[in-house]
């Protein structure tokens, strides 16, 4: 239903082919393109608005004149259910400026729980700024990076592809405040081997989400940009970003914890009846926040299984402290994050099962200390295979992206452990795997 395309040149050759299948399609603006284009429906964007060194002489233009309320419609996220197909996530204005504020009044709690008082802007302070190496397409990128720096005025320094030495350089260029996206990316700065070579000292905040943290890395943090503030949290594409957040002392305190919620973000953590269950029981975590995304786009069944009364059901399988701090456990809905980036297991198996000596499989998450997680499986092969993780692996690389192939495999000839259902007990595949890698 799309109207008008915005891309960049890459996105432009890659889905150009499919674009006689768009035909409410009227308008596509390509950024730093060639200019010359076939299609008359094809537009440089510099041609509207020149390279960027012109930008500061173009006329200034009042915004248009738009009746916007809270409950209207802004964006659809994709996100990717346990199937992994993907689903459009429907957020509000309201949802969007509410996630903004719930991370400024944890930011805000967390100076009050060190004994601080909240520092007053200071028009002459240097201008604080953001490194935005998570792309815009996701909710952390767009709406807990880019949404905040229009409040306070923070420079943003975006990389078009995450690249740690690349990010060191740019740092000490543009006297970067705050940098981080997925565990793996502070990982890389703080292990850099050239990363004393570089001017870091501007560095007052390193925070992350979207992935497992190991517990040492706030301590490295700490002991490595000795002023800067570390953090965590936890949210999801449904909840727009950030519903919780784990800063400064109270992560130190707690760093396997994703903090906890902002005030007026609500969580509870239910039984397989839909019965709240009391502090440190596990069960299935649930978020209600003004900040809570509206639908799946044209996904009504989906819709009602995770949008119910105001809450998110999440999926997670968390527990909540006596505090109220937040510790994830596991996720229900069967995936893995390497990175940052969801492998669901489901597709990996599948792949696995496509072996012709394979009679069964299950895929399970190895901890790792800069990915947070990487792929281990194990696998029932049949009587008589000689077959080894290589040739696996070659085999594996026809069906699957590199990212998604095994690292570690486990053969054995006798089946995998199930339950009374029939379900492979998981859990006792992971302490196969229970070491970092």
């Amino acid at each position: 239903g799309a109207k008008v395309a915005i891309v960049d040149d890459e996105i432009f050759s890659r889905i150009a082919p499919h674009w006689q299948n768009l035909p409410n399609l009227e308008q596509v603006i390509v950024a730093r393109g060639e200019g010359n284009y076939a299609d008359d429906r094809v537009h440089s964007m510099e041609a509207f608005i020149g390279a960027a060194p012109q930008w500061k002489s173009l006329e200034l233009v009042d915004a248009p004149e738009i009746d916007l309320k809270p409950e209207d419609e802004a964006t659809i996220m994709y996100s990717s259910g346990t199937t992994g197909k993907p689903k459009g996530i429907l957020a509000t204005h309201r949802a969007i400026i509410a996630n903004m504020f719930n991370s400024m009044a944890n930011q805000v709690r967390a100076l009050l729980r060190r004994g601080e008082t909240p520092p007053e802007p200071n028009p002459e302070d240097p201008q604080k700024a953001t490194l935005v190496s998570i792309p815009l397409f996701h909710a952390t990128g767009s709406f807990a990076i880019l949404s905040p720096c229009f409040i306070t005025g923070n420079k943003i320094v975006t990389m078009y592809k995450w690249d740690a030495t690349e990010a060191l350089g740019i740092i000490e260029r543009e006297k970067i405040t705050a940098f981080g996206g997925v565990p793996a990316i502070a990982w890389q700065v703080l292990e850099h081997p050239d990363r004393d070579k570089y001017d870091l000292s501007s560095i007052e905040a390193v925070s992350y989400g979207g992935a497992p943290s190991a517990p040492e890395l706030v301590a490295t943090i700490k002991r490595r940009f000795k002023d800067a503030v570390a953090g965590n949290g936890w949210g999801m594409t449904e909840t727009c970003a950030t519903a919780t957040l784990n800063l400064a002392e109270d992560y130190v305190n707690r760093p396997d914890s994703a903090g906890a919620p902002a005030p007026a973000v609500e969580l509870k953590v239910v039984d397989t009846d839909g019965k709240t269950l009391p502090p440190n029981e596990i069960g299935e975590l649930w978020c209600k926040s003004p900040s809570n995304a509206k639908c799946y786009w044209n996904r009504p069944e989906s819709t009602a299984e995770t949008f119910k009364d105001g809450w998110v059901v999440t999926g997670d399988l968390a527990r909540i402290d006596e505090d109220g701090f937040l510790y994830l456990v596991d996720r229900a809905k069967d995936m893995l994050i390497r990175g940052g980036e969801n492998i669901y297991c489901i597709e990996v198996e599948s792949a696995l099962y496509d072996h012709p000596d394979i009679t069964d499989a299950a895929v399970v998450g190895i901890p790792h200390k800069v990915l947070g997680e990487e792929v281990g499986a194990v696998v029932q092969v049949k009587d008589g295979s000689t077959l080894t993780l290589e040739p696996l692996q070659a085999f594996l690389k026809e069906h699957l992206a590199g990212f998604k192939i095994p690292v570690r495999v486990e053969f054995q000839s006798e089946p995998l452990p199930r339950n009374a259902n029939g379900k492979i007990l998981k859990a006792e595949l992971r302490e196969r795997f229970s070491q970092p890698a």
